[in-house]
């Protein structure tokens, strides 16, 4: 059982793409509960350090660690991390041609949960209970994952999986780009609704208007 101070921390994180050094020794320590705004420059390593929590292969950690509740995530493969209670929302939502959104939520939470799984008929009662709070048409859940969806709606769709997982630790990778008002407004509401103390949340941004929805505890700038 860890003793750590946070239930989230990174500790001088450097890391790569295609050996070019982009992360240079990244601190930053999260409680569950709080919410946390990274703002910064393009360039500044804002989604490297979102790809890197989250395990993404094309994204080599060189040195540090990131420890979430005093385990060293980055010895994790990606699929472990989210059992763990990691998830990251995509600031480009890709497509899954022939898997139909319902599908992909069931299989997601069946991985994640493992003995606790849900029932499918609890399953869907949960998931439309979502998707009506966050003003989704259900016959989403019959087309193929995001193939074909807006901006707006694929951002929706990353804010239901992340209802429907319920992870310890989120992090939220420029959500907000390409939104309008109205969706920004949605999605935001979807991510207050989950906010409380079983929550830790970074939020990586470029626009404030973002963080008049989704009120932050602490603003950190990446430069």
């Amino acid at each position: 059982m860890s003793d750590a101070k946070y239930d989230f921390e990174i500790r001088d994180l450097r890391a790569s793409i295609e050996g070019k050094p982009i992360l240079k020794g990244v601190n930053l320590n999260i409680r569950l509960g709080e919410t946390h705004a990274l703002m910064g420059p393009n360039g500044s390593g804002k989604s490297t350090l979102a790809n890197v929590i989250m395990g993404h292969p094309d994204y080599e950690a060189t040195g540090g660690e990131i420890l979430f509740r005093g385990r060293n995530i980055l010895e994790l493969a990606p699929e472990e991390r989210a059992r763990a209670g990691l998830f990251l929302a995509f600031q480009y939502p890709v497509a899954i041609p022939g898997v139909t959104a319902a599908q992909f939520l069931k299989a997601t939470v069946d991985a994640v949960r493992g003995d606790k799984k849900p029932k499918a008929s609890e399953f869907l009662k949960e998931v439309r209970a979502n998707m009506d709070y966050l003003e989704m048409d259900q016959a989403f859940l019959n087309r193929f994952l995001n193939e074909g969806f807006s901006g707006g709606e694929k951002k929706r769709m990353e804010i239901l999986q992340m209802m429907t997982l319920k992870p310890a630790m989120a992090v939220m990778d420029e959500t907000d780009s390409g939104l309008d008002i109205d969706a920004l407004r949605i999605v935001s509401k979807g991510v207050n609704k989950l906010a409380g103390p079983g929550l830790g949340l970074l939020v990586i941004t470029h626009y404030e208007r973002l963080l008049k929805h989704i009120k932050p505890d602490h603003l950190h700038v990446l430069m």
